[in-house]
């Protein structure tokens, strides 16, 4: 199945709209992983197994392990979740965007080298940066529009004439070209963060049933019971809510896999509870 497929699968099956996003950092590993060598894919292994029954995706953050000289074990472990966890997709959080064969190459790290699903991709250079995403029809391209962190307005609340003469914020001009223009495979998703959910409803608004990544709630504060209210789809889904600190490090004693699985399905029953 594509992408799109999989995900809506899977938001039926696992009656779940919870992304738990892999961001590995060994520093709050359980002591257990001290001396492991493999402690990146292991802990990662053991989260995805834990967590696996209550998400409908899951989202590796590549720096977190390339940081780490650790693109083998996210290879690894994004081949693990297709084997032992079939029908789950994938987003590989990469922010990709470039041009020409740049973008390319991009594109083929992704879905090639790493097997994702689908990647997140950076919209500001424009079609052309991101056209090597968009052709791949079975993969998904999640673009940032209005993002989580606290410096989002900077730049995406600008001020930008559109086509049609109005003047709406730029991150408003994002969804819509993303919606009318560059979704033709029916492909793509947006970034929106839950820390911002005026935000969300307005670009809900814009873009109909396209899926929202919407990462923000748990450590960085967003609130659950608004970023539903104001994202969901006409049907009552369309997202994919990330958590990753408050998941992946739930507890950091040895019940930290059980921790990990307890904090997801807590997550997706308080997102199910405002549906």
């Amino acid at each position: 199945m594509s992408f799109t497929e999989s995900l809506k699968t899977r938001w039926q099956q696992a009656d779940s709209l919870v992304c738990v996003g892999l961001d590995p950092e060994p520093s709050r590993f359980p002591s257990k992983f001290a001396n492991d060598p493999d402690s990146v894919f292991d802990f990662c292994r053991d989260i995805v197994d834990a967590t696996a029954e209550f998400v409908c995706c899951f989202k590796p953050q590549i720096a977190h392990f390339a940081a780490l000289g650790a693109e083998d074990a996210l290879a690894r472990l994004i081949a693990h979740v297709h084997a032992a966890h079939p029908g789950i997709p994938v987003i590989l959080d990469a922010k990709r965007g470039d041009i020409g064969s740049t973008a390319r190459h991009y594109a083929a790290e992704a879905f090639d080298r790493y097997r994702a699903d689908a990647v997140t991709a950076n919209p500001y250079l424009g079609r052309d940066s991101l056209q090597p995403f968009l052709d791949q029809a079975d993969k998904g391209v999640v673009i940032l529009c209005r993002t989580s962190n606290p410096g989002a307005g900077d730049l995406q609340d600008l001020m930008v004439r559109g086509e049609d003469g109005a003047d709406r914020p730029l991150y408003l001009q994002v969804a819509e070209r993303v919606a009318r223009d560059w979704n033709g495979h029916g492909n793509c998703a947006l970034v929106v963060g839950a820390t911002w959910p005026e935000q969300l409803k307005q670009v809900r608004g814009i873009v109909g049933d396209v899926p929202l990544l919407i990462p923000g709630v748990g450590a960085q504060g967003g609130d659950v019971r608004a970023v539903v209210e104001n994202a969901k789809s006409a049907g009552g889904g369309g997202m994919m809510v990330s958590s990753s600190r408050a998941i992946l490090y739930a507890s950091s004693g040895d019940d930290y896999a059980a921790a990990a699985g307890s904090a997801a399905k807590a997550l997706r029953n308080e997102i199910n509870r405002h549906r």
